[in-house]
């Protein structure tokens, strides 16, 4: 630093660099907080009984376990690899159906001259007002009365069309330039061409935000699969992990070995798409 600098100078910089300092303790100690649940599945994971129990704790334990992980796929009581095809499965499906139903509906309800267009949008808008507790039965007795227990039409179609989702490609298209729509237009294409030839493949930020968002929903969702996945062949992730603790007994270890085996492709899909996540609220609109 120069020594001819202004005192008021000097003692502005030092509260820089000290503000700085400040901000990158808290984002450390936050980050390591963050990390924590991650580092115990690991740690426990691959820990036998003995050490997840035992009072003395110790950072990893002497021994790693790697057969707990063959141990948790073999498991005859679980079967956790039937499980991850399921929830890969209805996930994907998932997201692909909520993509295409919400899209299609906020760019109706943001583009085609409708007189009763924001009626419609104030309907879907008050279904987030009901409690899911309150749909829950009704929807479980029609896919029952359906014929679809236990099976991936019961899992999937009813979680296909969530208001959120439909709200924010609306407030998207909102701001969707409208030039790129009146070329196409000229060029005589009408709204389902323009939506799929030029909207889509000019939106691809706020459909990577929702559809991750919808991917890890649909992923971690437990009670409807819980409910309608009777059979062990419609298990999902998350009701085999519930398995592993029950009234008589908890398998700790394949438990935990279970949990960081099931958050790996949510990992995968987040670091991939997580720039996309922030650019497509930004480009929502939701704060307009």
């Amino acid at each position: 630093m120069p020594r001819n600098l202004p005192a008021h100078h000097r003692r502005g910089d030092g509260l820089a660099r000290a503000g700085r300092a400040v901000r990158l303790v808290l984002l450390s100690a936050l980050a390591l907080l963050f990390l924590l649940p991650f580092y115990l599945l690991v740690r426990n994971g691959l820990s036998s009984e003995a050490d997840i129990t035992s009072p003395e704790w110790t950072f990893f334990p002497g021994e790693l376990h790697w057969g707990n992980i063959r141990e948790l796929f073999e498991d005859p009581d679980v079967p956790m690899a039937h499980a991850l095809l399921n929830s890969s499965l209805i996930a994907v499906l998932t997201t692909l159906g909520t993509l295409l139903l919400a899209s299609l509906a906020g760019y109706g309800l943001a583009r085609i001259p409708y007189r009763h267009a924001n009626l419609v949008f104030y309907w879907i808008l008050g279904t987030l007002m009901v409690p899911a507790a309150v749909t829950f039965v009704p929807s479980f007795v029609l896919v029952s009365s359906l014929g679809w227990i236990s099976t991936l039409r019961g899992l999937v179609v009813p979680t296909l069309f969530q208001a959120v989702a439909a709200f924010i490609f609306r407030q998207y298209f909102l701001g969707f330039p409208r030039e790129l729509e009146d070329a196409a237009r000229v060029d005589g294409l009408g709204y389902w061409r323009t939506y799929w030839r030029v909207v889509v493949p000019n939106s691809r930020p706020v459909f990577a935000a929702v559809g991750t968002i919808v991917f890890i929903g649909a992923w971690n969702s437990f009670l409807w699969p819980l409910v309608i996945g009777q059979d062990r062949e419609a298990w999902t992730v998350q009701v085999a992990l519930s398995t592993f603790t029950t009234a008589q007994s908890v398998n700790i270890h394949e438990l935990f070995v279970a949990a960081a085996v099931s958050i790996v492709p949510l990992l995968v899909v987040f670091l991939v798409l997580q720039r996309y996540i922030v650019a497509g609220v930004e480009r929502s609109g939701i704060d307009d």
